[in-house]
């Protein structure tokens, strides 16, 4: 009797079944693993970057020392301060003009309302993305536009903690 021949048994159904198990199980463990080495990237990402950005804070401070320490150029400087005091003197006298204070006023509501639109744009657009499942969207222009998503971590202050923890 041949192998191909031979008819399933009891014995060979549970064999599937353990063998259907240890692959979820094994699956499971892969995503697991998967998960906890892109944590532990995620984390170690975090602490270079703060190590580097703890560098460039040094760096900087060394860069502006250097101007700091030259007397030619804290002379200039000087001479700078006393020119931009003289100006900012003649930029509040313009602002104290009406039609100057209007315009103000209008550039602060513009932006007000152009920052609240790109934030409902995206909104919508994340929404977009999730029901057509497209990535690309064409305006009304006729140009295609691709939609991007964009991710930040933020450090959280130790009273938005004790928030998060009571809820």
């Amino acid at each position: 009797m041949d192998d191909n021949d031979k008819t399933p048994t009891t014995e060979d159904a549970e064999t599937d079944e353990v063998t259907t198990e240890t692959t979820d199980t094994s699956d499971e463990n892969s995503q697991a693993t998967v998960l906890l080495s892109l944590e532990e990237l995620v984390k170690s990402h975090i602490t270079s970057i703060d190590k580097l950005t703890d560098e460039l804070k040094k760096y900087r401070q060394m860069f502006a020392d250097g101007f700091e320490n030259n007397p030619t150029f804290r002379e200039l400087e000087e001479q700078a301060k006393d020119a931009a005091k003289k100006k900012n003197t003649a930029r509040e006298e313009i602002l104290k003009q009406p039609s100057m204070q209007d315009l103000g006023k209008k550039i602060k509501d513009a932006n007000s309302e152009l920052r609240e639109k790109k934030n409902s744009l995206s909104d919508y657009l994340l929404e977009y993305q999730r029901l057509a499942g497209v990535n690309e969207i064409e305006g009304e222009d006729g140009q295609l536009r691709v939609i991007i998503n964009s991710a930040k971590l933020i450090k959280l202050s130790s009273r938005e903690i004790a928030q998060s923890q009571q809820k």
